[in-house]
C-alpha cells in the first residue's frame, strides 16, 4: 500500500519548489489520500528517514480513514508518533542489514543512538521541565527568567551529567522549545518511540500474526483509548517493560559502536 501511494498514487510532493514551505508533514482529510509534503534530497540520509517517518503517519491515516467511520477515524497524538517511528525502525534495520563496511555501520548505529537519546532521554527531560514549571506557577510563585534558567540547568546537569560541557547559554533552551507553550505534548515522543521499538522488534522477529496485529492497530484509528490500542498491538505502556526494552536497545547500540570506532 505504501509503495503504491508513494510511487503511483501521488501521495507525496517530494522536492523543493519556489514558494514551498520547509519541513515535512503528512496531512489529509477524511476521504482523501494522506498527502505528504517534504523537501527530499537524494544525497541526504535524513531525507530517507523523513520520508519513512511521514509514510508511517500516512499509512496510519490511510488505515484509520478506510476502516473507521468519520467520528472514530482521528487517532490521538499519543499513538501517532508510534506509527511514524515504527517505519524508521524498519528502515534502520533494512540499512544495517545491507551495510557494506564498518564506517557505514557505525554511521547508522550512531544515528539510531542519537534518535533514542534525543527522543526518549531528552524529551523526558523536557516533560519534567514542563511539570516543574507548572507546579511553580500553581504554587503562586513567579516564573522569572532567572528561575526558569535555574530549573532548566538543574535538569541538564541531572540528565547529562559531569561528562558533558553544558554551555552557559544552554539553559536558555527552555524558553525556545515551542511545545512548552502548549499543553503537555513532549512526553508523547518518548512513549511513542519506546512503543515503536518494541512493536518493530516484534514484527521483525515474528511472522504473519505480528504483522496483522500491527495493521489492526493502525486501522483502529480513534475508536479506543490509546493505551488499550497499544496493549492490543503488543505493548503495555502501563508497565515499564517497553521503556526498559528501549534502553536495552540503546545499550546494545552503544556497545556495538564502541567496537567499531
Amino acid at each position: 500500500m505504501l509503495r503504491r501511494g508513494l510511487l503511483e498514487a501521488r501521495w507525496v510532493d517530494r522536492y523543493e519548489n519556489q514558494g514551498k514551505r520547509s519541513g515535512a508533514f503528512s496531512y489529509g482529510a477524511y476521504g482523501t489520500p494522506p498527502y505528504i509534503l517534504m523537501n527530499y534530497q537524494a544525497d541526504v540520509i535524513d531525507s530517507m528517514f523523513t520520508l519513512a517517518h511521514e509514510g508511517g503517519h500516512s499509512m496510519h491515516s490511510h488505515y484509520s480513514t478506510t476502516r473507521q467511520p468519520y467520528q472514530d477515524s482521528h487517532y490521538t497524538i499519543f499513538v501517532a508518533e508510534v506509527a511514524s517511528t515504527f517505519n524508521e525502525q524498519l528502515l534502520g534495520k533494512h540499512l544495517l542489514d545491507r551495510a557494506t563496511g564498518r564506517k557505514e555501520r557505525a554511521r547508522l548505529i550512531n544515528r539510531e543512538i542519537e534518535e533514542i537519546r534525543g527522543t526518549i532521554v531528552r524529551q523526558t527531560m523536557f516533560a519534567e521541565f514542563e511539570k516543574i514549571i507548572h507546579a511553580i506557577a500553581e504554587e503562586g510563585e513567579a516564573l522569572t527568567l532567572e528561575r526558569l534558567r535555574a530549573e532548566y540547568r538543574k535538569l541538564l546537569e541531572r540528565y547529562f551529567g559531569p561528562g558533558f560541557v553544558i554551555d552557559e547559554a544552554l539553559d536558555l533552551e527552555g524558553l525556545r522549545i515551542p511545545h512548552f507553550y502548549r499543553a503537555f505534548y513532549v512526553y508523547k515522543y518518548a512513549t511513542g518511540l519506546s512503543a515503536s521499538i518494541a512493536l518493530a522488534r516484534a514484527v521483525m522477529d515474528g511472522g504473519k500474526k505480528e504483522r496483522e496485529r500491527y495493521l489492526r492497530f493502525l486501522a483502529s484509528g480513534g475508536s479506543k483509548f490509546p493505551l488499550d490500542q497499544l496493549k492490543e498491538a503488543g505493548v503495555d505502556l502501563r508497565k515499564p517493560a517497553p521503556v526498559a526494552q528501549a534502553m536495552t536497545r540503546f545499550r546494545e547500540l552503544v556497545e556495538e559502536l564502541d567496537t567499531l570506532v
